[in-house]
C-alpha cells in the first residue's frame, strides 16, 4: 500500500495537472477554444491595423481619388459625392456624411462656393486639417467676372492640391511623411503627359472656337489655346439652374449654324431642355461633341479620366 501524500502536496499536484491539461487543450490545433483564441487575436490585430489608417473625407470622388493615390494604404478615404448622375450644385448632405466628417483627420473640399456644405458640416470637427482646393490653386475671380471653381480640370492646380494633401497627411503621421511626399511626386509626374497633350492641341489649334454648356472644362480648353465663344450669360445660367433668355439662346445656337466653333464640350451631368437644344444644334451642324462630367465615371481614376477627356478633345478638333 502506498503512503498517501500530505494534503498540501496533493493540492499542488492537482493544480499542476489541471494546468498541464489546460495548456495542452489550448495549444491543440483541433481544439475549438484554440481556434477561437487564434481568430480573436487575428481580428484584434486586423482591427488595430485598420484603426491606424488616417481617416480622410473628400467632398467628391475626384479629390477622394487623388487623396487615395497620395495616401496609399496609410489612409481610409470617404468621398461624399460619387454618383456621376448627381449634380454637385444641388447635392444635399446626409447624417452619414456628417458622421464621416466628424471623424476625419483631413478634409478636402473643392471650395469656391462649389461644396459649401462641407464647411458648414466640419464646424463640429475643428481639429481636422482642412484643404480648400480653390484656395490652394490660387485662382481668383476676374475683375467683373465669376470665379471658375472647377479647378480639377487645371493640372497645375491639381499638382498643388496633391502636394498639400501630402503635407497635411505628413503632419498627422510624421513617420509616414516621406512616403506621402514620394506618392505625391509619383502622381504629379503622371500629370506631365496631360500637360504635354494640351500643349500639342494648342500648337495645332490655337485660337479655334469652342462652345460649352457650363464653365466646367474651361481650364482645360484655355490651356489648349481654344477660344470660348459661348455667351457668358448662357453658361452661367445653366450652371446656376436658371432659364436662359430667348435672345441668349438664339446667339448660342447660332454658333453652330454659322460654324464659329469647331467643338462643343458638353457637361452631360446637368442636361436639360436648353442644353439639349444646344446639343441638337451641334449635331445638326456636324460639330463634334465632347461630353465631360464633374465627378469620376465608374471604373475610372483621376488620371485615366482626364487622359480620356484630353484625348477626346484632341480627336474632335482633328476631325
Amino acid at each position: 500500500m502506498s503512503t498517501p501524500l500530505p494534503r498540501s502536496l496533493a493540492l499542488i499536484s492537482a493544480v499542476a495537472a489541471a494546468t498541464l491539461l489546460a495548456g495542452c487543450g489550448g495549444s491543440s490545433g483541433s481544439g475549438d477554444d484554440g481556434k477561437a483564441a487564434e481568430k480573436t487575436g487575428s481580428a484584434a490585430s486586423t482591427g488595430s491595423a485598420a484603426s491606424a489608417k488616417i481617416p480622410v473625407v473628400a467632398s467628391t470622388n475626384v479629390w477622394g481619388d487623388i487623396a487615395q493615390q497620395v495616401g496609399g494604404d496609410k489612409v481610409t478615404v470617404t468621398s461624399i459625392i460619387t454618383n456621376p448622375d448627381q449634380d454637385p450644385h444641388s447635392f444635399e448632405a446626409s447624417t452619414r456624411n456628417q458622421l464621416a466628417l466628424s471623424k476625419a483627420k483631413v478634409v478636402i473640399e473643392n471650395g469656391g462656393g462649389y461644396d459649401d456644405f462641407v464647411s458648414r458640416m466640419t464646424k463640429s470637427n475643428p481639429s481636422a486639417a482642412k484643404i480648400d482646393a480653390v484656395e490652394v490653386s490660387g485662382h481668383k475671380a476676374p475683375a467683373g467676372g465669376e470665379l471658375n471653381e472647377h479647378v480639377w480640370y487645371d493640372f497645375p492646380s491639381v499638382q498643388k492640391v496633391a502636394d498639400r494633401i501630402a503635407e497635411e497627411l505628413g503632419k498627422v503621421s510624421p513617420e509616414d511623411a516621406a512616403t506621402f511626399e514620394k506618392n505625391a511626386e509619383t502622381f504629379t509626374a503622371k500629370l506631365e503627359p496631360l500637360t504635354a497633350k494640351e500643349a500639342d492641341i494648342k500648337k495645332n489649334h490655337a485660337g479655334d472656337g469652342v462652345a460649352i454648356t457650363e464653365p466646367v472644362p474651361l481650364y482645360m480648353t484655355e490651356a489648349a489655346g481654344l477660344e470660348n465663344k459661348t455667351p457668358e450669360e448662357f453658361s452661367e445660367a445653366i450652371e446656376e439652374g436658371d432659364d436662359v433668355s430667348p435672345q441668349v439662346l438664339r446667339t448660342t445656337l447660332g454658333l453652330f449654324s454659322s460654324h464659329q466653333v469647331k467643338v462643343l464640350v458638353y457637361n452631360e451631368q446637368t442636361a436639360g431642355a436648353q442644353t439639349q437644344k444646344v446639343l441638337d444644334a451641334a449635331k445638326k451642324a456636324g460639330v463634334p461633341v465632347v461630353p465631360v462630367t464633374e465627378t469620376l465615371p465608374a471604373g475610372k481614376d483621376y488620371l485615366s479620366w482626364m487622359t480620356a477627356n484630353v484625348d477626346a478633345l484632341a480627336g474632335a478638333l482633328d476631325k
